[in-house]
């Protein structure tokens, strides 16, 4: 995906490190990511989340909050009403210079500052949380021990993640006194909650008082085995799949006109695993799935075949093609399925085929009809079948044009 660094003035007038991860073609909507507490925009999770968004179509700005990762200022001057404020001028730079965030997307401690920023960013359509405390004051746990020593001494050096972070009391006050209940009741924008079951850090008890706090439109997935920091790669792309096809409901996303030359629109393969063979397939902004192999051909199995999906398109190609049919000549039919296989077989093996040298490919079309059809509308509907277009194009001579793109 193609990716900048840019930066930004944070609510201190300190600039703030980020990356915009942008997609290859069509722009669909932008997003912002919130990291969680004292990391980074480069953690594992808002990496692989912001570059699978970016190959369905959008855009993520995540930035590092101020004083940590490479932005500027002391982190322990922040609180988390400077972090929300950190995220209300992020959506001001991208309106500025980019196109004005639609989407919210925080984890964590990150994911309470999104609900709390939402109401303060007119452009917001949808905020997504992912292991989202429903009260910021929960972060307070983590200070243990140290919470005697920030009261009597106004900050204290307290180790987080193998880390050391000064701590002050007006981070503890801030933290605690911030109740996230009227913004989350008042959320003018669609939520998805997605919380592991499993999370040790912030419980799953969060997750359903956020749910429940908030209006319509809302809606819950859980993230099944992932930790906190959703360090699995598996269940950060689960959870990138999961927020591209709910966020197109909701951020107004419209199909473009198709480019000349191409009625259908551009179909785009983009490589979502450079270790393996999984690729996201967009057809235009609004159609998405997965293509793969299967893991004995070193994929992992998360989607269609290549030859898989050729077979679906004649398959559905003679569905339509039937039902259209027996729809114009009114007959009774009920339902309509078509089961495709394919093979190679050697030429001299196939008694229709023209050529006698090296490999063919075969494919099998079985049609399955029902309802009250007598034989001879079976029969025509069989012939019907042939001239399905997809069929015609495999029939046809197919010449495929490569170009290297600028």
């Amino acid at each position: 995906m193609p990716q900048s660094k840019i930066t930004f003035m944070g609510h201190s007038g300190q600039p703030l490190a980020a990356r915009l991860d942008m997609p290859s073609g069509q722009l669909r909507a932008t997003a912002i990511f919130a990291h969680c507490f004292t990391c980074t925009k480069d953690i594992p999770a808002a990496r692989r989340i912001s570059s699978r968004l970016a190959s369905m179509g959008i855009a993520v700005l995540r930035f590092d909050f101020t004083g940590l990762g490479h932005s500027k200022g002391e982190f322990e001057n922040t609180n988390f009403t400077t972090n929300v404020n950190d995220l209300v001028h992020a959506a001001e730079y991208l309106s500025k210079n980019h196109n004005a965030p639609a989407l919210l997307i925080g984890h964590s401690l990150g994911g309470a500052a999104v609900l709390k920023a939402a109401g303060l960013i007119p452009s917001i359509k949808a905020v997504v949380t992912l292991g989202a405390p429903a009260d910021p004051g929960h972060v307070v746990h983590n200070f243990g021990s140290s919470l005697e020593e920030i009261e009597q001494n106004g900050s204290a050096k307290v180790s987080l993640a193998g880390r050391p972070f000064t701590i002050t009391q007006d981070f503890v006050s801030d933290v605690s006194a911030a109740n996230l209940t009227h913004s989350i009741a008042n959320l003018k924008s669609a939520l998805l909650v997605l919380h592991s079951p499993i999370d040790a850090t912030v419980g799953i008890e969060n997750a359903a008082q956020i749910f429940s706090t908030a209006k319509h439109p809302k809606s819950f997935v859980t993230l099944d085995n992932a930790d906190h920091l959703i360090t699995n790669k598996e269940d950060a792309e689960y959870a990138a799949e999961v927020i591209a096809a709910w966020s197109v409901r909701y951020l107004g996303i419209r199909q473009p006109a198709a480019p000349i030359g191409a009625p259908e629109g551009i179909v785009r393969a983009t490589e979502a695993d450079s270790d393996g063979f999984l690729q996201d397939i967009t057809a235009g902004p609004l159609h998405h799935t997965l293509a793969d192999e299967p893991v004995t051909y070193g994929g992992s199995d998360k989607g269609m075949t290549p030859y898989q999906f050729l077979s679906a398109g004649l398959a559905a190609c003679t569905s339509m093609t039937v039902r259209m049919y027996a729809r114009r000549k009114n007959w009774p039919l009920d339902s309509v399925f078509v089961d495709v296989t394919h093979n190679k077989v050697h030429a001299q093996d196939c008694d229709t085929c023209q050529t006698t040298i090296g490999k063919v490919d075969i494919f099998t079309r079985e049609i399955h009809l029902s309802g009250a059809l007598n034989d001879d509308q079976k029969q025509k509907l069989l012939e019907i079948a042939d001239k399905c277009p997809v069929h015609r194009t495999f029939d046809s001579e197919i010449k495929v044009k490569t170009i290297l793109a600028d």
